[in-house]
């Protein structure tokens, strides 16, 4: 399985450099908040990705795929809360933490929504679910005990992602520095403008173009 491991870490990263709604988290939350902060939001992003491919794994992503109803009710969430959040992040751009410097005045409660933020963006979208449904038993060895397999590869991809998004948070701090806190409000701006047409562009989707 090692030439399989490698491949497949190969193919997340790639999934994952792929800009989407957490990496756009990521990059706004280390403009706003700092590295530290920002830490939580990839925390949370790195717990959805343990529940999406648990949800693979027990054949939630099958259902989805065969049923209309359900993977409705489950877009239309994803669909509401991106373009919440979108909303929110242009609402708020640049009034919280817009420097860097000031990352460290996030309380408990500030941290928990980051948190939470990254970990709903996530597991509200159905094509995180279909993707992993398709995804990962191509790395699979039927022939070998599938739970030690899943979660090595569960384990991988949870690394990658964790390494990509602080990739993009240190990039959004940095920008934030230099650019201050214009620059902040612009990273935050163009982040939620993303979001809200990601939203859009999930309201479109059609089960059957996955």
């Amino acid at each position: 399985m090692d030439l399989s491991l490698a491949t497949f870490a190969l193919a997340s990263l790639v999934v994952v450099t792929t800009p989407g709604p957490t990496v756009l988290l990521a990059l706004s939350n280390g403009s706003r908040f700092g590295l530290a902060a920002a830490s939580y939001g990839i925390a949370g992003a790195a717990l959805s990705d343990m529940v999406l491919i648990l949800a693979a794994a027990v054949g939630l992503g099958a259902l989805l795929s065969a049923s209309a109803f359900w993977f409705s009710v489950v877009k239309w969430i994803g669909v509401v809360y991106l373009i919440w959040v979108g909303v929110q992040m242009i609402r708020a751009a640049g009034t919280s933490g817009a420097l860097p410097d000031r990352s460290m005045t996030a309380g408990p409660e500030s941290r928990r929504l980051i948190f939470r933020k990254s970990f709903l963006v996530a597991v509200t979208n159905p094509k995180g679910y279909l993707f992993f449904t398709a995804f990962l038993p191509q790395f699979l060895m039927p022939s070998e005990p599938l739970l030690p397999q899943y979660v090595i590869l569960a384990l991988t991809f949870v690394v990658v992602d964790i390494a990509v998004m602080s990739i993009y948070a240190g990039l959004g701090f940095r920008a934030a520095r230099f650019l201050r806190e214009a620059g902040a409000k612009w990273i935050d701006r163009s982040c939620g403008v993303l979001l809200i047409l990601l939203g859009g562009a999930l309201a479109l989707v059609r089960r059957s173009d996955l």
